[in-house]
């Protein structure tokens, strides 16, 4: 009888630790913007925690496609130690590589879904490539820590299940003036709240990067989607 109470007495003591933790948790809701109001996507969110022990590299997969001459998304951000996949919508031959510093790559021509894939294992922003199609630009945004989004087209994002505790926060574009992530808040505090704020980019003037030239899509054998989808 006594061991029974004892049992029941941890598991109580076990649940308050567990709901405790749970009301640890926070998210942090943004929205990020031109600094002229206009919503900005594509734009990386990232929090790395202020004395935290170094994130392990975490074994997951995610997919780069390339479908009506594009990379599809046009940004993809991960963790590192994240294995990659291209596979190749279109009825074209395509020919990825990537000269970055952080991952250099070059996959064969190739068709079809029977894609290469590609270990993304240091923290780094890693510009793609296709050796056939020169507009086609992708960009794959290796980081070290698994609290991250990307902004969508109307430049919101979340991020949540924090841990309670003092975060910097880093905002990458692939407009971005100096092409490396911003500090845009140095002493972010999360303990339980959700969080909002607001933050503006200086980008670079919008370019023709991963579109294909007007017209080029007759003949692919498929109706062009809009660019982003």
């Amino acid at each position: 009888m006594a061991a029974r109470s004892v049992g029941r007495r941890l598991l109580i003591v076990g649940c308050i630790f567990f709901l405790a933790a749970a009301a640890q948790a926070a998210e942090i809701r943004v929205r990020v913007d031109d600094g002229a109001g206009a919503p900005v996507a594509d734009a990386v969110l990232s929090l790395n925690r202020v004395g935290g022990t170094p994130t392990t590299p975490r074994k997951a997969s995610a997919t780069m496609d390339q479908h009506d001459l594009r990379f599809a998304p046009f940004v993809l951000p991960v963790q590192a130690g994240t294995t990659v996949t291209f596979p190749n919508s279109d009825n074209v031959r395509h020919q990825v590589y990537s000269f970055s510093a952080s991952k250099r790559f070059q996959l064969s021509l190739y068709t079809g879904n029977h894609a290469s894939t590609v270990l993304f294992d240091q923290p780094g922003i890693v510009t793609l490539g296709c050796n056939i199609h020169d507009w086609m630009v992708g960009y794959v945004v290796v980081l070290d820590t698994p609290y991250f989004a990307k902004t969508a087209a109307d430049g919101s994002a979340s991020i949540a299940n924090l841990p309670a505790g003092e975060y910097v926060v880093h905002l990458w574009h692939p407009r971005i003036e100096d092409a490396t992530s911003q500090v845009v808040e140095q002493h972010l505090v999360v303990a339980g709240a959700p969080l909002q704020r607001d933050f503006h980019l200086h980008l670079r003037a919008p370019d023709q990067s991963n579109m294909p030239p007007a017209g080029l899509e007759m003949g692919l054998g498929h109706r062009m989607r809009p660019h982003g989808t």
